[in-house]
C-alpha cells in the first residue's frame, strides 16, 4: 500500500479521537512557544514537548488504516500464514 492511499483510507475511530488530541497538543505548545511575552524555560520545554508529542501523535494516527477484513487481525493472519508455511515444508 503506498503512503497516498494509507493516508486516504478509513482511519479508526479511536485513532481520530488520538489525532485530534495531538493536534491540540501542538497547537497548545506552538502557541505558547510562539507568545509575545517571556515566559520561564521550563515553560518554553514544556511546550517545545507538547508540540512534538501532538505532531507524531496525530502524524501516526493519520497513518493507521482500518483493515477490510475484520474476521482476522494482521497479527493472527501473520501467524495463520506461517503455519500454512510450515505445513506444506513438512509435506501436510
Amino acid at each position: 500500500m503506498k503512503i497516498t492511499e494509507r493516508y486516504k483510507s478509513k482511519t479508526p475511530t479511536f485513532f481520530r479521537k488520538l489525532r485530534n488530541i495531538g493536534i491540540a497538543l501542538a497547537a497548545t505548545g506552538g502557541a505558547i512557544i510562539a507568545a509575545p511575552i517571556s515566559l520561564p524555560a521550563i515553560v518554553i520545554t514544556v511546550a517545545t514537548y507538547l508540540t512534538v508529542a501532538g505532531t507524531v501523535a496525530t502524524a501516526v494516527s493519520q497513518a493507521v488504516v482500518s483493515d477490510n477484513d475484520t474476521s482476522t487481525s494482521s497479527v493472527q493472519a501473520s501467524y495463520l500464514d506461517k503455519n500454512e508455511d510450515q505445513d506444506s515444508l513438512n509435506g501436510k
